[in-house]
């Protein structure tokens, strides 16, 4: 491969991961919207481990629509050190899924979600200390990491100080939920460590996403069992909550989709890119809480204000972050990475070369879809079925026309980039 194909390739790719990063912040941002139901009652920990219950079946559903499980236990018995990895990193998301749905009930949507997006921070730092992103990245795309990263920061104080004018919160409250916000950015952005981990190792984003869930259903029914004091209290409250269950598992599965589309950002142009471009759900957070929910109603004009600008502030930071292509002189030293991670792994460099560049090498081995796939498929129908029979629409303040438009746009997103995601890699 010459030098001019090799850079027109990995503008193709970079392409390619922010697109993915786009449609991972609209399914990302719908997916927190039914946590709004805090507001009705329901324990932050019956609502997060719902959400996992929902994440759960999806994470199982989707790779198996798309790749079949015999091409992800192929994967990952390829790769078994990357597991325990795997199932750490669904246990971070996990705890972190839990402290947003304590910032939604302090400080609201609107509020928690640019605060909770300084894991983009984190993620640039472990990109550059652990994968050697941004290294022989030159003056002018350090320019731009750098200003990215100064404008979330920035951003971030202006939702903070914002917050703070809402009169409907008091400062002890609002105190706890922008802890609770910060605390979720911090686990969020030690998360995607595995991430890179997985596809530096040449593992399919599909087959990573199989086993994270075990790590977040785990971790996530431990937390509810021990805060809601056992097991019976918390069945009885999950039977109580009923009529809202189906809307949890529904927030899950979107959780899913857009978190699909955060790993191939993530893989396809790191976790320091990646991260900040798909943490544009902000911007969805906003229209769904203030369109949808009405939640700026309550805020003082300023406060209403330093929000929007503090929003504004870090989008531009992470567009200034994902618009910096990597130059040839740092995608060598992402080879470097690789290189690493099969020496240290006893791994074939050249696979897990060749599948950075989005090349399916296991896709004729796998031999499609299996009769227990179409089981799953089955399962899964059957769950939200049952779930939807009993379900009620939630008793809190909606704007449905807001709503319709703002999912009609989400699936225009997964159409555009499922689309060029199977064209381009075939899911690989």
């Amino acid at each position: 491969m010459t030098s001019e194909s090799g850079s027109a390739q990995a503008r193709s790719l970079h392409i390619l991961g922010v697109i993915c990063g786009v449609a991972a912040g609209a399914w990302l941002g719908g997916a927190e919207a039914p946590t709004k139901l805090v507001v009705a009652g329901l324990s932050p920990f019956l609502i997060s481990l719902m959400m996992v219950a929902g994440v759960f079946v999806a994470r199982w559903t989707v790779p198996t629509v798309l790749k079949g499980t015999s091409y992800i236990f192929i994967d990952l018995l390829e790769k078994p050190h990357l597991i325990i990895w795997a199932i750490l990193a669904g246990a971070l998301w996990a705890v972190a899924n839990t402290l947003t749905v304590f910032a939604i009930r302090d400080v609201g949507l609107s509020v928690a979600f640019p605060l909770w997006n300084t894991n983009s921070l984190v993620g640039l730092f472990w990109g550059w200390l652990f994968f050697r992103e941004l290294r022989g990245g030159g003056t002018g795309t350090w320019g731009k990491v750098l200003g990215g990263a100064v404008a979330i920061v920035l951003g971030a104080t202006l939702v903070a100080l914002g917050s703070s004018s809402n009169s409907a919160s008091s400062p002890r409250w609002a105190g706890a939920g922008i802890l609770a916000a910060l605390g979720a950015g911090l686990l969020w952005g030690t998360m995607y460590v595995p991430y890179r981990k997985a596809y530096l190792s040449g593992m399919n984003p599909l087959s990573f996403v199989t086993v994270f869930t075990v790590g977040e259903l785990g971790a996530m029914t431990a937390l509810a069992v021990v805060f809601r004091g056992g097991w019976h209290p918390l069945i009885h409250e999950m039977a109580q909550a009923r009529p809202a269950l189906f809307w949890l598992f529904l927030g899950g599965f979107f959780w899913v989709i857009g978190d699909i589309f955060q790993q191939y950002a993530a893989k396809y142009i790191g976790i320091g890119r990646g991260i900040p471009l798909s943490n544009t759900n902000q911007l969805w957070g906003l229209a769904w809480g203030a369109l949808v929910f009405g939640e700026l109603r309550t805020l003082s004009d300023s406060g209403r204000w330093m929000i929007i600008a503090g929003s504004l502030t870090m989008i531009v930071g992470a567009i200034a972050l994902s618009s910096a292509v990597a130059p040839d002189a740092e995608r060598a030293a992402w080879r470097d990475a690789v290189a690493r991670e099969c020496r240290r792994y006893d791994l074939d460099f050249k696979a897990a070369n060749a599948a950075q560049q989005g090349v399916d090498a296991m896709a004729e081995r796998a031999g499609g879809w299996r009769v227990w796939d179409i089981l799953i498929l089955i399962a899964a129908v059957a769950i939200f079925a049952a779930l939807a029979r009993g379900a009620a629409f939630p008793a809190i303040f909606i704007r449905a026309h807001w709503m319709i438009g703002l999912l009609a746009a989400m699936l225009a997103l997964l159409l555009i980039c499922g689309g060029l995601l199977w064209k381009w890699t075939r899911f690989s």
